[in-house]
């Protein structure tokens, strides 16, 4: 059936609980494709600690940002103490986590310097707040070997390449293309199944950046067009893409289909669910998109494909965005401006 890339956002693998139902995924997914690939994000939280450490980190207070790396540190660790392991597989992984943070205390070490105020910092923190993907990565890739899967961790710094934009950095498509050929693609030819760290790539001299935030859904959207992906499944923690926020709505329900014209105004509009840019790529390539529950993994969730009717005459969606604001200073028709506030598709 191809390959499939699938990308297992934080609320997905952040627990005891979510990781099974990961690993019993991908298991079932690999008898049925060709080939997996598999994106993931930072356990929930994560990279917002990051950021605050590197924040601190700027500020000179050591003390601040290694509390926050031995938090990370405890709930990573915590958390493969209580996965079916072997205990050669457990110290391993544990040994990964821990070259991993202590690394990242040597970059936060060089940013709390006095003489930091001459290094380009932006470059420090992209390498910083990317290291939550990496450690999550590699748990995955674990668990998958304890399973019976050639699953092997791999960093996004040597498949996707952007400009030097940090922190919202844009991937050079045609750089990315022939880095994934030279090494993805022979990983996939020895039926491994590559762990990758969504949300970041690296400079073309090597220098680690970050896509956004969200930005592992654009990390899948990549590495789906490169390899020439069926498929690109998204599962988070919803039932798919909804009607409205149920938080708000009660009677908010699950959209069976939208076109990738619709799912691209509507996350540009607010909705959180999917990365705003992931899917002009999709859209360009005919690559079909799936919003999928991990805790019901048995539902459809929500396909997005181009036989999706474009905007039909009911009503699909309601989304809204708390950063637009409109002030009036003459007299202006209320449809009007309710056209505007009430973006509906």
């Amino acid at each position: 059936m191809g390959i499939l890339t699938m990308k297992f956002g934080g609320s997905t693998v952040g627990t005891t609980t979510a990781l099974p139902q990961v690993v019993s995924i991908i298991l079932q997914e690999f008898e049925r494709w060709e080939h997996l690939i598999i994106v993931v994000s930072a356990l929930d939280g994560v990279t917002d600690a990051l950021i605050e450490a590197a924040h601190l980190a700027q500020l000179g207070n050591r003390r601040g940002y290694r509390r926050i790396v031995a938090t990370i540190r405890t709930r990573h660790l915590a958390l493969v103490e209580q996965l079916p392991l072997k205990e050669e597989e457990r110290g391993a992984l544990k040994a990964d986590i821990d070259h991993l943070l202590f690394d990242m205390l040597d970059v936060c070490q060089t940013l709390s310097e006095p003489s930091s105020v001459n290094l380009p910092v932006s470059e420090y923190i992209d390498a910083i707040i990317s290291t939550g993907e990496r450690l999550s990565a590699r748990v995955i890739a674990a668990l998958l070997r304890q399973n019976g899967i050639k699953g092997v961790a791999l960093d996004a710094f040597d498949l996707i390449i952007t400009d030097e934009v940090f922190g919202n950095a844009n991937p050079d498509f045609a750089r990315t293309r022939e880095q994934v050929q030279a090494n993805l693609m022979p990983l996939l030819e020895r039926n491994l199944v590559p762990v990758i760290t969504g949300f970041i790539g690296s400079t073309p001299s090597g220098k680690p950046t970050t896509l956004g935030r969200g930005g592992s859904d654009f990390t899948a959207s990549l590495l789906a067009i490169c390899t020439e992906s069926s498929e690109v499944w998204i599962w988070a923690d919803v039932d798919g893409m909804m009607s409205a926020d149920p938080r708000e709505i009660d009677n908010a329900h699950v959209i069976d289909e939208l076109s990738y014209t619709e799912v691209a105004e509507l996350t540009y509009f607010g909705a959180r669910i999917l990365h705003t840019r992931m899917v002009a790529p999709l859209r360009e390539q005919n690559i079909p998109l799936c919003v999928k529950n991990v805790f019901k993994p048995q539902r459809a969730g929500t396909r997005v494909h181009i036989n999706a009717p474009d905007f039909p005459s009911q009503i699909k969606a309601v989304t809204s965005s708390q950063s637009i604001g409109l002030s009036s200073t003459q007299n202006t028709d209320i449809s009007e401006l309710l056209t505007v506030v009430n973006y509906v598709m």
